[in-house]
Parts: structure tokens; C-alpha cells; sequence
């Protein structure tokens, strides 16, 4: 991982737009050991420490059924990176890669998503493992993991088909 906000020669910034609201609200905030983007591990592991994810009222009240899965997808806002890099030198060969075909934080929307081990749940707070963020991430949204939901039924004839 590059120094803090490090261009590198082969790296490509550009001018940031005038900003837009999209409308998010951060609905929580993430409670994690790391406090240094250096420190923090490239990607969570399941069985990693355990993390906070305390949800603000009133999203806490959307929490209701969440302890029936066993996994989560976590959505949040990574506060502290870069936007402005369009092109990125991960391995400093000066061969520089499309900031959408890496998993960089540094992107021109810094949404992170992780998928997370639930542990347990105390009134708005979520004990998780499996993070790899910052201590005080803004939290965007929480989604039961895709892969524990069951296949939609096959195709009937009428069904919208796609291509």
C-alpha cells in the first residue's frame, strides 16, 4: 500500500467535479482495531477480530430478523481515501491499471463492501468478524449475504427473459 495520498510517476490524477449529492445517509458507524490505512489488512478474513457495527437510531429499528443469517454484506464509506486517481500503479512497475479494474480504496465513490461473519447482536450494535475498515467508518447500509438466499425458481414460459 502506498503512503498517505502518494502519486506515484505512472499514476494518473484528475480534477474532481463539482460535488452532487446522492442523497446517502450513514445509518451507523463501524468500530474496528485499525486506526492507520497501513495497519489495516487488504482484505477481511471470517475469522479476523471482532468488530462493531452499531446502527443509529431509527435505522436500529431495521435490524429486526437480521439474526437469522449467519452472513452480511456490509456497505460503508471510505471517509478517508483518495478520489481523484483514474489510473493506479499497485505493484510500482510503472504499468499502471484502471482504477475499475482494481479493488483499491482509492476510487472516485469510496464505497467498501465486505462480507461479515455475524457473532452476535446487542440492541443496536452488531458483533462481527470478517472487517477490513477503519475505526469509525461511516456505515451505508447492511444486506443479508446474496449467496444464503435460494436460487430463484427456473424460468416459466412467458417469464421476461434477458438477451
Amino acid at each position: 500500500m502506498t503512503r498517505l495520498d502518494e502519486i506515484r510517476d505512472s499514476e494518473v490524477p484528475v480534477p474532481l467535479p463539482a460535488s452532487q449529492d446522492a442523497g446517502l445517509y450513514y445509518i451507523g458507524r463501524i468500530h474496528t482495531p485499525w486506526i492507520d490505512r497501513l495497519a489495516a489488512p487488504r482484505q477481511g478474513r471470517l475469522d479476523g477480530p471482532l468488530c462493531r457495527i452499531e446502527v443509529f437510531p431509527p435505522w436500529d429499528a431495521a435490524l429486526a430478523g437480521v439474526a437469522a443469517y449467519a452472513r452480511l454484506e456490509v456497505l460503508y464509506w471510505m471517509h478517508l481515501s483518495r478520489r481523484d486517481l483514474v489510473l493506479q500503479d499497485m505493484r510500482r512497475d510503472l504499468h499502471p491499471v484502471g482504477t475499475f479494474a482494481l479493488r483499491t480504496p482509492v476510487r472516485p465513490n469510496p464505497i467498501g463492501t465486505q462480507i461479515v461473519k455475524l457473532e452476535g447482536i446487542e440492541n443496536n450494535v452488531l458483533l462481527v468478524r470478517g472487517l477490513e475498515c477503519l475505526e469509525g467508518t461511516p456505515l451505508l447500509d447492511l444486506k443479508p449475504d446474496r449467496s444464503l438466499f435460494t436460487p430463484p425458481a427456473p424460468p416459466q414460459p412467458g417469464d421476461f427473459q434477458v438477451g
